[in-house]
């Protein structure tokens, strides 16, 4: 039901980019997960945060009012999507529709370290359940 695509190819970034930082930049957004969240881009068009988990750490279950694509980018965990749980490693793509209860977790490594993409930006909050 939900899409998982593992082995993605990246691509060059284009000559007109004109601001670039490294995620730890940015400073850590308080939260209620009390977990690693970092806000690297925030516009009208959509929001991309990156999310690091310490094994053991874990996000709460919550719906998010717009689709979200998570982007693993370190490590290996679990994600949830509504009644579906699945473990997820580096260069895994997940789809996760509004509106559906999920979470991603660490029970194991040292470092879970994935992009959230949240398009288009959200007007209603993302609420715990």
């Amino acid at each position: 039901r939900y899409r998982y695509v593992t082995g993605v190819q990246t691509c060059a970034l284009p000559i007109w980019l004109s601001f670039s930082a490294k995620y730890t930049d940015f400073p850590e957004k308080d939260n209620p997960h009390k977990v690693s969240v970092r806000m690297i881009y925030d516009h009208d068009h959509g929001q991309a945060l990156v999310i690091s988990l310490k094994k053991g750490e874990g996000l709460k279950k919550h719906i998010t009012p717009v689709d979200v694509m998570f982007y693993i980018l370190e490590g290996t965990g679990m994600v949830e999507i509504g009644d579906e749980v699945k473990e997820v490693s580096k260069d895994t793509v997940i789809e996760s529709p509004a509106r559906i209860p999920h979470r991603l977790f660490n029970e194991t490594s040292a470092e879970f370290r994935f992009l959230v993409l949240k398009m288009p930006k959200p007007v209603n909050t993302t609420k715990v359940v």
